[in-house]
């Protein structure tokens, strides 16, 4: 050891009692509980929240782009009666709106609870008697960008961790050969990037591992999976090396959340070679769950996300399609008939299968956009509509989402919009209710789990959020 090593420097002897002080607090904070303690060795360990959990895994489908509520879960009746009519001018606000546009879809009711659901859903309509239909939605602003960070990090314009962050900063992992959050989007990332499922300030091994599911080859949708080069036990070697030089460069840096984060890289993607190939091999389901699942990319990333949920990841986010498919600003009778012909068969199928194995009593489903669209035709502008006037706008002031399983109740539909569907008026719940619930239903108390940072408690819901407790079974 060199002579410099056993001395410190005033920054040094600074940042090791702050560090240290801070990290005292914290855990007399959380009264001992698992909720948010990160232990050194094993930060993705398996961890208790604060109370008894109806959920311990969530699958959260983002429909992104923004599906249209009054085409999908959301019917208006009076939209058809006030065709090519102007929304009565209480229900206007600073945004120009067009007509009255009534859906092109029909609606039908479902199963015991009777809950209406347009014909694009078919096979999710099946399981309606699970489902947790919200009506009564609402966001802040309705532009893409914003919206996409708040419903995923709760936050519209700082960088927050993600909701699959928080949720494994919380609960750990119950497989440390994989990641214990996963975001699938096939052909390249959405609008905001690998933000929408950053870690931010939170240590960067709870950020979410990204999978390209446009692939069907395991050693394209992971990237490196296999060591072709050297023997298992070779590698081993190799790493054990790097880690023993990466702990004594960490030791002298005091525990450098960066540093960390690399060194536990290293060791998961070692790990992953064992199981993470088999958790995507989807060709080692029978052919009959296959076919349960239908073709396509969708079908086979939800295969995939149930299969990893059944080999202890905490959250996996699948998202539909690639850009923004459901932002069906022109020909929406079009685009939004092929987009839910691309996953309803999925949705449907997973709800049937977490159903049939035990799983979905304690699995969390969600499924939404960041925000709804407009009951009115989009007026023309340039690069939308294209003179066409026959698809919505963003709309952010009422929009539907829906859960299932993991002690919500199921066959019930939760607020509503008014008559023509433009703003939530009964009932209403944010975003930041939303995330409250959701983290209740993992057993955690949403003002409880928080981060220290920059000398505040964060947490997922901010200063607001409330639990919507008519939500819960």
């Amino acid at each position: 050891m060199r002579p410099a090593d056993l001395f410190l420097t005033r920054r040094d002897l600074l940042h090791r009692c702050g560090m240290g002080f801070a990290a005292l607090g914290l855990a007399g904070l959380l009264d001992g509980s698992a909720g948010a303690a990160v232990t050194d060795m094993a930060p993705l360990a398996p961890k208790g929240p604060h109370l008894p959990a109806r959920a311990k895994r969530v699958i959260h489908i983002f429909a992104n782009g923004g599906a249209s509520h009054v085409d999908t879960f959301d019917p208006k009746p009076a939209l058809a009666a006030n065709a090519g009519k102007p929304l009565p001018r209480n229900l206007r606000t600073e945004r120009k709106t067009g007509a009255a546009f009534p859906s092109p879809f029909k609606f039908h009711k479902h199963g015991k609870s009777g809950i209406e659901v347009s014909e694009l859903f078919p096979h999710v309509a099946e399981s309606i008697d699970e489902l947790c239909v919200i009506r009564s939605m609402h966001a802040d602003v309705p532009n893409h960008e914003p919206s996409l960070m708040l419903m995923n990090c709760g936050e519209a314009r700082q960088i927050r961790p993600s909701m699959g962050s928080w949720v494994t900063y919380g609960l750990g992992t119950e497989n440390q050969n994989l990641p214990g959050f996963i975001a699938m989007c096939p052909g390249g990332y959405p609008i905001q990037e690998t933000q929408n499922w950053q870690a931010a300030f939170l240590p960067g091994v709870y950020q979410g591992t990204y999978i390209d599911t446009r692939h069907t080859d395991v050693e394209k949708l992971i990237a490196h999976v296999r060591n072709n080069f050297v023997t298992t036990r070779e590698q081993r070697q190799q790493l054990d090396l790097l880690k023993s030089l990466n702990e004594r460069h960490l030791e002298r840096r005091q525990a450098d959340a960066q540093l960390e984060a690399r060194v536990q890289s290293f060791e998961l993607a070692y790990r992953m070679q064992t199981d993470a190939a088999d958790a995507f091999d989807v060709n080692r389901e029978p052919q009959s769950v296959r076919d349960l699942y239908g073709p396509g990319v969708q079908g086979r990333q939800l295969l995939i996300a149930r299969r990893l949920l059944e080999k202890g990841v905490r959250f996996v986010q699948v998202w539909h399609g690639e850009g923004q498919p459901w932002d069906s600003h022109d020909d929406i009778e079009v685009q939004h008939r092929r987009l839910a012909k691309e996953c309803d068969q999925a949705i449907g199928a997973l709800l049937k299968d977490l159903k049939r194995r035990g799983m979905l009593d304690d699995t969390l489903v969600i499924w939404g956009g960041e925000f709804g669209r407009t009951p009115t035709v989009e007026l023309p502008s340039p690069g939308n509509n294209a003179g066409k006037q026959n698809g919505r706008d963003h709309n952010h002031y009422g929009f539907t989402m829906w859960l299932a399983g993991g002690g919500v109740k199921g066959g019930y539909v939760h607020g509503a919009t008014d008559e023509f569907g433009f703003q939530a008026v009964q009932d209403k719940v944010h975003v930041h209710d939303l995330h409250a619930t959701l983290l209740h239903l993992l057993g955690f108390d949403h003002e409880r789990l928080t981060y220290r940072y920059a000398g505040r408690d964060f947490r997922l819901t901010d200063v607001h959020g409330k639990v919507v407790k008519e939500l819960l079974a």
